[in-house]
């Protein structure tokens, strides 16, 4: 059963059992039971459209330096908001991973120069 449908489950206007033993029963926590998620703030729907926009010109572009471009717009932000929306939108900077240098173990070695 989902956390959603757990949450459903629940009858708050009873007396017994309390909320507090539901959830327990449940093994849903009360703090969940209590949670309201919050809309999205307009301001960073926004700045989400403008960092999907400059990623799409410059897909190398992370944090940082998307930053920068915002700073030389004129527009003052936090890295750390821009992490944030750059997470939630599922986008990272294109940059060279670990071990892309090595050859695949399959791949057959074939010298340039044989002697003979």
């Amino acid at each position: 059963m989902s956390r959603k449908q757990r949450k459903q489950v629940i009858e708050a206007e009873l007396r017994e059992p309390s909320i507090s033993r539901q959830c327990q029963l449940l093994d849903l926590s009360r703090s969940s039971f209590y949670y309201e998620p919050q809309p999205i703030d307009p301001e960073d729907l926004e700045l989400m459209r403008l960092i999907d926009e400059q990623y799409l010109k410059t897909p190398v572009f992370g944090s940082r330096s998307m930053v920068r471009h915002f700073w030389r717009q004129g527009r003052k932000v936090n890295r750390k908001r821009i992490q944030r929306l750059m997470r939630l939108m599922g986008i990272e900077a294109i940059y060279p991973k670990p071990h892309t240098s090595r050859p695949h173990p399959e791949h057959k070695f074939t010298p340039i120069c044989s002697e003979t």
